[in-house]
């Protein structure tokens, strides 16, 4: 969903579906748990990421109620952590919560354990109403997803319908394999799994899949994460006891540093876009234009960036779809 004038008073922003983004909100929140793409559903790929809590899922939401067996039913008698979402833009920091509620022993900081015990016990309007009212949590969810510095509000313009985005969470809970959605009315449970084998990853798996099946044959409206421990420490843990035991020149120890890189890189990839996301650049792109206005280049650009618009819009209208040119 667009930033509308009224998103931006309500307080709670768009939400990025990226690694980096959640993981930060974790820390906040003081879950010794990171998150992580999953470009693939196969068990290779899922194995890698144990141990692995949750699967977050975003797609494009559309108005056509689900069918069939990837549907679930709704279970009004669950007694897990559920929380509606009573804001527009909080559904990703909704489904973090309705995850980490809901994994046993997870050690939580003090803010976020606070919220759990006072909101024990409420329906799950209540609870979502709570959250939402939680100043300091609105300002974890907003850290890395500023408000528009720009606003086309109030000046007439016309409204065009923009597609609409929204987490879920799938996650096992007493046996059976829950999807927690805070904008339906219940929990749904797409019922028991097998605890051998792949266990409750394997039933995700088919629930995903069937609901991706859903959507046009090439649609690429959807983004999946992990929800997973963070190996880090049990990687440098692993090596400083190599290292103890006089095999640091090993294989073994030559990988488990490899998998330390990987994982120090990711983190400092992770710290560079997420300033880049804090960073208002505005007084740039102003910059930028005067500078090419001076230059006698600004008015070449005006057209050459219109005529590009007309070229998207002609290939939208031969697809099908809508998009106004303004």
């Amino acid at each position: 969903m667009a930033n509308t004038l009224e998103d931006i008073h309500s307080g709670w922003q768009l939400t990025e579906s990226d690694p980096g983004v959640f993981s930060e909100l974790l820390k906040t929140l003081g879950v010794p748990l990171i998150v992580d793409d999953l470009y693939s559903l196969d068990a290779e790929s899922l194995a890698s990421m144990q141990p692995l809590h949750a699967l977050i899922f975003l797609f494009k939401w559309v108005s056509t109620p689900e069918a069939g067996p990837s549907a679930g039913h709704s279970d009004p008698d669950f007694t897990g952590f559920f929380a509606h979402q009573v804001e527009n833009n909080a559904c990703a920091t909704i489904a973090v919560l309705n995850a980490l509620g809901n994994i046993p022993s997870l050690p939580m900081g003090p803010q976020l354990a606070e919220l759990n015990n006072f909101t024990t016990g409420m329906d799950p309007q209540t609870r979502g109403m709570v959250i939402a009212s939680a100043d300091w949590l609105r300002e974890a969810h907003n850290a890395l997803s500023p408000p528009s510095a720009v606003s086309l509000d109030g000046l007439g313009l016309p409204k065009s319908t923009e597609d609409a985005y929204h987490f879920v969470v799938y996650l096992p809970v007493a046996g059976q394999l829950y999807e927690l959605d805070g904008l339906k009315q219940c929990p749904v449970s797409h019922g028991s799994y097998q605890e051998s084998g792949e266990g409750w990853l394997e039933k995700a798996r088919e629930v995903i899949e069937a609901r991706i099946a859903t959507y046009p044959m090439g649609a690429l409206e959807f983004s999946l994460l992990a929800l997973r421990d963070d190996p880090l420490p049990a990687l440098e843990k692993r090596l400083q006891e190599l290292r103890d035991a006089g095999m640091e020149h090993g294989d073994t120890a030559a990988d488990v540093g490899m998998r330390i890189a990987n994982e120090t890189s990711k983190r400092e990839r992770w710290a560079f876009e997420n300033s880049l996301r804090k960073h208002n650049h505005v007084g740039l792109v102003h910059a930028l234009l005067l500078a090419m206005s001076k230059a006698g280049r600004l008015e070449a650009a005006k057209e050459t960036a219109k005529q590009t618009m007309r070229q998207r819009v002609e290939r939208k209208a031969a697809r099908g779809e809508a998009m106004d040119e303004d």
